[in-house]
């Protein structure tokens, strides 16, 4: 069974020259996508070109990528702020055909902890009971106090 997601994507680089102050915030390069492909064997983001390009991405580097159909060359392009059920995080985009769905991979609901429910599609995690969690596991112990410490300073 196929889940598709809404997906709004902004170019980060434009975002941060806003913060600078040297483009008007209805200047930022953004989309959104209504049917974007939930697919956890992808790993990121993949978008295809044309939707690259009207987001204005630059080309940061070429990488070997796996399909279902062999190994295959791919470029990868600058971040993106993306949001999915309004939680929000940064990501590289990877190119896809023009023809190809957007995929949405499984680093996006690892990042914003979400998870495929097959009746309902994308979901919150259900064992953090709709709180937005994420996982940091160490060897060594920390404790809450030294966080908070670390976090005001």
């Amino acid at each position: 069974m196929e889940h598709t997601t809404q997906i709004e994507l902004a170019n980060q680089a434009d975002l941060v020259a806003v913060e600078l102050g040297v483009l008007n915030p209805e200047d930022v390069r953004r989309l959104t996508v209504e049917d974007a492909l939930v697919d956890t064997g992808a790993t990121g983001l993949c978008l295809p070109t044309s939707l690259i390009k009207q987001l204005g991405l630059k080309p940061i580097r070429n990488i070997r990528a796996q399909t279902a159909n062999g190994t295959i060359n791919r470029t990868v392009y600058s971040q993106v702020k993306y949001t999915v059920l309004e939680r929000s995080d940064f990501i590289t985009v990877t190119d896809l055909p023009e023809d190809a769905p957007v995929l949405v991979g499984h680093m996006i609901l690892e990042a914003l902890d979400l998870c495929v429910d097959i009746q309902n599609g994308l979901i919150y995690n259900p064992a953090h009971d709709g709180e937005w969690m994420i996982k940091i596991l160490l060897n060594t112990p920390i404790s809450t106090e030294t966080a908070v410490e670390r976090k005001h300073t």
